[in-house]
């Protein structure tokens, strides 16, 4: 009987998994990079024009409907197949294991510090650094915003955890140790959250030509905190694609409620 392809894919992509990472990565700016393109691009082209209020809560509630039923979508049918001997599991297991044959200690020691940028005291920290900066600056909706996407965060994926109840991956203690339930990602959902969010508030607080930098590096250390949980084995890849949809579906209900309590109304750059 032959292999099944899907077990001979993942162990093809543990064995290249940090060019694999890096190929995404890159194709992942270059998406972020388009897309504000295409959204600055009208912008630029009508300087005299302003954006009504309907038009921005139908924009924004098509958008966050789209992001949260998609994110719906993939917790069920990752759910479906993450049972005992399901298909995705067995990936899951063998794609972990791959990595850990074939990665070295160099990597593994890089990404162990990387994967510090989503522990919940480095984001605890950075939240109550920028929650006091924009209390200084005046901006306490945004604030508040901050603060509310970062505990909401908190909140809801210890909840997630709860009801998948997800043994982590097998994993020598080293590089990196994690106790609790795996699904989904903590780290990943945090990292989305809190990186995206500061990357919404660079937008609405810095000069234009701070604009993509801000969403590049967001969406960098987003990514690279998620692939740091399974290049070292404390999560399986379906953990943290659950991580990067619960967290980006967090982000847009976020986002999506400061603009309806018309914290910016979106003009024209000039």
């Amino acid at each position: 009987m032959s292999a099944d392809p899907v077990l001979l894919l993942a162990h093809w992509l543990g064995a290249h998994a940090l060019g694999v990472f890096l190929t995404l990565l890159c194709a992942l700016l270059l998406l972020v990079t388009l897309a504000a393109w295409a959204w600055q691009g009208p912008l630029l082209r009508h300087r005299q024009a302003a954006w009504s209020p309907p038009a921005v809560l139908l924009l924004s509630v098509a958008a966050g409907l789209v992001v949260v039923l998609t994110a719906a979508a993939g917790f069920a049918e990752i759910a479906e197949q993450l049972g005992p001997g399901g298909r995705m599991s067995l990936a899951d297991e063998a794609l972990s294991a791959s990595i850990g044959a074939h990665l070295g200690g160099g990597t593994r020691r890089a990404f162990a510090l990387l994967t510090q940028l989503g522990d919940v005291r480095v984001l605890a920290a950075l939240g109550v650094v920028v929650a006091l900066w924009l209390g200084w600056r005046g901006q306490r909706t945004l604030a508040l915003g901050w603060v509310l996407a970062l505990a909401g965060n908190a909140l809801l994926n210890p909840l997630l955890k709860r009801i998948f109840e997800r043994v982590r991956p097998l994993h020598e203690p080293g590089a990196a140790s994690e106790l609790g339930w795996s699904f989904p990602s903590g780290h990943t959902s945090g990292a989305t959250v809190a990186y995206g969010m500061l990357a919404y508030i660079a937008l609405r607080t810095l000069p234009a030509a701070w604009h993509l930098p801000a969403l590049l590096g967001a969406t960098t250390l987003a990514f690279t905190v998620g692939s740091s949980r399974v290049f070292l084995q404390v999560h399986f890849v379906s953990d943290v694609v659950a991580g990067f949809a619960s967290g980006t579906a967090w982000l847009v209900v976020c986002i999506l409620s400061l603009l309806l309590s018309g914290h910016y109304r979106f003009r024209p750059t000039r």
